[in-house]
């Protein structure tokens, strides 16, 4: 085995792993925490794929934003301390089923597909960000742009929607 399958099996281990956590914990605080480290197994699975401007993204966005905003919404909660949180298992059976013919055909495709020729090397590592910015700010210069203006007023339609209610 060679590093880079090493370390693949490390972060997808501990990916796996947390977001199990996530699922299974019956408290709201580990899970986010939890969460925290299945985002930077995520993230670190992006750089060992050479998506770089993806784990940069996944970090700042996620990590940045919505995990720090979910865990201050958890903290400065004062009544989430004196409510019990109760994760029952639904539909245990069905899931079952699901999970089952999800691995029977992904096994069944791998091993249909596998030849067991070793893989050629990787190319060599590229950034994609320089690309990207360049692609943003020249080819998809307008869809960008557009796409910036509907999210805009998407927010300041939310926002306010959200200080009318307030308001009755």
């Amino acid at each position: 085995m060679e590093l880079f399958d090493i370390a693949f099996f490390v972060f997808a281990f501990i990916t796996v792993v947390s977001a199990f956590i996530v699922v299974f914990s019956k408290s709201v605080i580990y899970s986010a925490f939890s969460l925290l480290f299945t985002f930077f197994g995520v993230a670190a699975l992006y750089v060992l794929l050479h998506a770089d401007f993806i784990a940069v993204t996944q970090v700042l966005i996620y990590v940045g934003g919505i995990l720090v905003l979910m865990l201050f919404g958890v903290m400065l909660t004062n009544k989430i301390v004196n409510v019990e949180l109760k994760t029952g298992t639904l539909h245990t059976i069905p899931a079952l089923l699901l999970v089952s013919v999800v691995a029977g055909t992904l096994g069944g495709l791998f091993y249909s597909t596998w030849k067991g020729d070793v893989a050629p090397p990787p190319p060599p590592f590229e950034s994609t960000t320089k690309t990207l910015g360049e692609m943003l700010m020249t080819s998809y210069l307008l869809p960008f742009e557009i796409a910036s203006v509907l999210l805009l007023v998407a927010l300041m339609g939310a926002a306010m929607f959200a200080r009318r209610r307030t308001k009755t």
